[in-house]
């Protein structure tokens, strides 16, 4: 939208003269919706304000033009009737110098008129007498504020060229901006069946981790089932080997049989892999043992715990061994400093 100041100064001036400037910017404005680069429309609305600024200095000199021209007039009308036809060519100069000004508030480089008029007006005053002397100091200052109209006006078609010839860049500008925005849209489309390219490929490969995941909860639960099967062929050893190995090595001796059962203690029940009464030395002890394929530290950790809650029901007079297809150095280290009998498999017979 235009500024309020610029409006004021349209309604100085004379009609035609507002319906051309009107209609300029009209244009003007149809031209700058079809422009992008806001730094460019900012260096437009710069001259346009510098235009505004010219036109009101264009209405003042007029205004002032204007009060002369009335005080020519009322001279002109008190002179006797041998000026009467300087009155007449200076009505012709009047009308010659409304139209100079409206022909110049339209843009347009049309002096020549006025410069012959003002020549006829400075012969026709040069032609007067003493009476008209002030008359014709008034039309020399008319002819300076005239000539200082026209720099400004040469001024402002200047700028108006400079002005277009950044309409044309801009619009150059739009014109690539438009190719590259119609190139982007050739790139989008192009990403876009990419992206159903991979959503495709996409849904493919769930479909495959979907049967993926299908084979490895199958492979688990077997793989579970050959632990527990594993789990329990080494505990049915243990449970009917260990009592030769203990009898030998610690002098136990197995009363009954071992066995995997369940101790109950509070409100659960503990599970025990290996467990039976044995004697040692007169005294009647319990063998608590624990069977793992691989047995590590976090293992026997755990199988202290189990210990501590079973010695809530029976007793302190426990003994304990661990069992394990594998047992590392460093576990068997781990085992003997805290006091634990120990097998690896290879020692139970088969």
């Amino acid at each position: 939208m235009y500024s309020t100041r610029l409006f004021r100064l349209l309604e100085q001036v004379e009609p035609p003269t507002r319906e051309a400037l009107i209609a300029l910017l009209e244009e003007f404005e149809k031209r700058s919706e079809e422009i992008a680069s806001g730094r460019e429309i900012r260096k437009i609305w710069e001259v346009l304000d510098r235009v505004g600024q010219e036109l009101q200095e264009l209405a003042e000199a007029q205004k002032r033009t204007e009060q002369r021209l009335e005080e020519l007039a009322e001279a002109q009308q008190r002179t006797e009737q041998r000026v009467e036809e300087l009155a007449e060519a200076q009505k012709r100069t009047e009308e010659q110098m409304r139209q100079l000004v409206q022909r110049q508030e339209q843009l347009e480089g049309r002096m020549d008129r006025l410069e012959i008029a003002m020549q006829e007006l400075a012969e026709s005053q040069r032609q007067t007498d003493q009476k008209m002397r002030e008359l014709a100091e008034a039309q020399k200052r008319t002819e300076e504020q005239m000539r200082q109209l026209v720099q400004r006006q040469e001024q402002l078609e200047g700028r108006m060229d400079r002005l277009e010839i950044a309409m044309q860049e801009l619009a150059e500008s739009q014109r690539q901006t438009d190719q590259k925005m119609r190139e982007l849209a050739e790139a989008q489309k192009r990403t876009e069946q990419r992206l159903e390219e991979l959503a495709e490929a996409q849904q493919r490969t769930e479909e495959e981790i979907r049967g993926l995941t299908v084979a490895m909860k199958e492979m688990r639960r077997t793989v579970g089932t050959l632990q527990h099967t594993v789990g329990y062929m080494l505990e049915d050893r243990a449970c009917a080997g260990l009592p030769a190995l203990l009898k030998a090595d610690f002098g136990i001796e197995v009363v009954g049989r071992l066995t995997r059962d369940y101790v109950r203690v509070g409100k659960r029940n503990v599970e025990v892999n290996i467990f039976g009464k044995g004697r040692k030395d007169g005294e009647e002890v319990w063998i608590v043992g624990e069977a793992k394929t691989q047995v590590y530290e976090r293992d026997v950790k755990q199988f202290e715990r189990t210990v501590e809650e079973l010695k809530t029901v029976l007793g302190e007079n426990l003994f304990l061994v661990m069992v394990g297809y594998q047992i590392t150095p460093g576990v068997q280290q781990y085992l003997r400093a805290r006091g634990i009998a120990f097998y690896i498999s290879t020692a139970l017979p088969l």
